[in-house]
């Protein structure tokens, strides 16, 4: 194997380790719980990674622990969530719920918040190439978000055929989330890292 494919695997490696933490580590140890005040502090291993391959995931706001939190749980939980998408000709309708009351106020508070960031354009952005698409395009887009019992229902549209392009396949990402959790997540950096199709 050639050092430069060793160095690509070592860091690959690496990133597969901390992000699997992230995602799965115990949310008294992740996210700012207070059951073990000597675990891992909220954002140590996300911070330190900030100047590495991942930099430029997110905008490094105040909020990002507790977005990043919210992750967690839905991922960890996403055997409970049940998503359906509609295509429509100008964007998509999504339907995210879930029967845990816990899981379903995780889903509403991750839509009202990436519904924020998307109008202050501060991206949140865990190896998604359709997000900066979006993102650099937030005036061209309707989004209108009905909160049910369960979760959300979020209807996104817009006259650019490029950012209708965007948000369906947006939507075809975080439906593999919610259907593989974790495993979705891996496939999204690795194809990001790799500069391939996911």
């Amino acid at each position: 194997m050639k050092r430069s494919h060793k160095a690509a695997a070592g860091i690959f490696a690496a990133l597969s380790l901390g992000l699997a933490a992230v995602a799965f580590a115990h949310p008294d140890q992740v996210g700012g719980g207070m059951g073990h005040p000597g675990g891992m502090q909220p954002g140590m291993m996300m911070r330190g990674m900030q100047h590495g391959p991942m930099a430029g995931m997110h905008s490094g706001d105040a909020a990002f622990q507790a977005d990043m939190q919210l992750v967690h749980e839905m991922l960890a939980s996403h055997d409970k969530i049940k998503r359906t998408v509609e295509n429509l000709p100008d964007g998509i309708r999504t339907v995210t719920e879930s029967e845990d009351p816990r899981v379903a106020q995780a889903i509403k508070a991750h839509v009202g918040s990436m519904e924020q960031r998307l109008k202050d354009a501060r991206i949140f952005n865990l190896f998604s190439p359709t997000l900066p698409v979006l993102f650099d395009n937030k005036d061209k887009i309707k989004t209108a978000v009905e909160t049910t019992q369960k979760g959300s229902i979020v209807t996104q549209t817009s006259t650019d055929p490029k950012v209708v392009a965007a948000l369906q396949a947006h939507a075809v990402e975080v439906s593999e989330l919610a259907r593989d959790g974790m495993a979705a997540m891996m496939r999204g950096m690795r194809a990001s890292m790799m500069g391939g199709s996911r």
